[in-house]
């Protein structure tokens, strides 16, 4: 790969992933503090970005097989998300406001698999190529958080902003990428629905559910660990947790070698397997005498989502090929951030309803709930998935 195009790509990953991270974690803080939202309306707004990606990437991969450059689709959707970005500052109600994300969301998340497809379109050896270029999203998360609460942002509409100038940004550089031309123009189905296909491959079938259900413990990560680790007493927590993403860009760069010496199956195990442990680390650690359990929680975020979801990215780019890995990579979106954060947001709001005991939350007992998913998760997966050819990155 040249170098030209791997700064293109870097920078690529590395605003789309500062823009998300700019305005989704504290999104809640500001509905809170500016629109006097309610936990449900709260709850709602962060709900919008799973039902978007359910509706709305998988379509759009399609179109980018089908009709358009993927890079001009990325564009354009960037450019009409800046707006939306911006707008979201001026709104004084949650209902509107409400609206304004959702559409912004059916306009966002499509990108994800976008700028995967970009970035594979240019790669001899996606298998040790792709983790240096998807490190970069990583490092962008990480400095929206270090620069939100370094410079004390965080109840701040200015969040809003910073993603709406970074979405400008990559709007208008993403017509001077790589050129990514659709690859399969057949009209099979009016669809688009040749991505199905890898539905009748087995093993890709028992990865894509077990992809759903993995995101059930996910969501219950995003939606209260922030809020348990400042209740048990932590300090500076929206900083701490940067250590996860710091941890999933150090983690992604062994992914090339453990790809190929270890196998898929082994390294989406490993991802399962940090699940549990993290939310047992999580259920059991305290402030004072096992705070290191409480760390080891957050920084196990790197091998929890680079094993599963990382190499899961790689495993659909692999199975689909170039006609449809497009649409391949929507539909493994459309499963983890759509699907299944719509299931996982769902149960874990039912089950911190369940467990809170005068008032206060029973976190012992939440935690363990995502752990007993993810064992039995790993369990059906251990029983099921029978890849007959191991995959090579190379």
């Amino acid at each position: 790969m040249k170098p030209v195009v791997f700064t293109k790509l870097s920078v690529m990953m590395l605003l789309e992933y500062f823009i998300w991270g700019a305005w989704y974690v504290t999104m809640g803080t500001y509905m809170s503090e500016f629109l006097g939202a309610t936990g449900t309306q709260i709850g709602a707004a962060y709900s919008a970005l799973a039902i978007a990606t359910i509706i709305s990437p998988f379509f759009i991969g399609m179109i980018a097989d089908r009709f358009f450059a993927a890079q001009k689709i990325m564009g354009v959707l960037h450019l009409i998300g800046a707006a939306l970005l911006y707008l979201a500052t001026v709104v004084n109600d949650n209902t509107t406001f409400y609206w304004i994300i959702l559409v912004y969301s059916l306009l966002y998340m499509p990108t994800i698999a976008l700028s995967n497809s970009i970035a594979f379109g240019q790669m001899t050896d996606p298998g040790k190529q792709f983790p240096w270029i998807r490190v970069f999203g990583t490092l962008g998360w990480i400095v929206a958080g270090v620069l939100i609460s370094s410079l004390g942002l965080d109840k701040s509409a200015v969040t809003f902003k910073m993603a709406a100038i970074a979405s400008l940004t990559l709007g208008l550089s993403s017509f001077i990428l790589p050129n990514t031309p659709p690859k399969g123009k057949t009209t099979e189905s009016a669809l688009g629905t040749e991505a199905f296909v890898l539905f009748k491959d087995k093993p890709y079938l028992i990865f894509f559910i077990a992809a759903i259900l993995v995101c059930i413990p996910l969501s219950f990560y995003y939606g209260f660990a922030n809020v348990f680790l400042n209740e048990v007493g932590m300090s500076n927590v929206a900083f701490k947790m940067t250590f996860g993403q710091i941890s999933e860009a150090v983690f992604i760069l062994a992914i090339p070698f453990l790809f190929n010496q270890i196998g898929v199956k082994k390294m989406l195990l490993l991802g399962m397997t940090a699940w549990i442990l993290r939310y047992v680390f999580f259920a059991y650690g305290n402030i004072d005498t096992s705070i290191w359990m409480l760390y080891a929680g957050i920084i196990l975020h790197g091998i929890c989502y680079d094993f599963f979801f990382v190499t899961g990215y790689m495993y659909t780019e692999k199975k689909a090929g170039d006609k449809i890995k497009n649409a391949a990579q929507g539909l493994f979106t459309f499963a983890t951030y759509g699907v299944g954060m719509v299931i996982g947001t769902r149960f874990s709001r039912f089950t911190a309803d369940y467990y809170p005991v005068d008032g206060a939350f029973q976190w012992q007992s939440s935690w363990m709930v995502p752990a007993y998913i993810a064992v039995a998760v790993l369990i059906y997966f251990i029983l099921f998935f029978k890849e007959k050819k191991e995959i090579q990155a190379a």
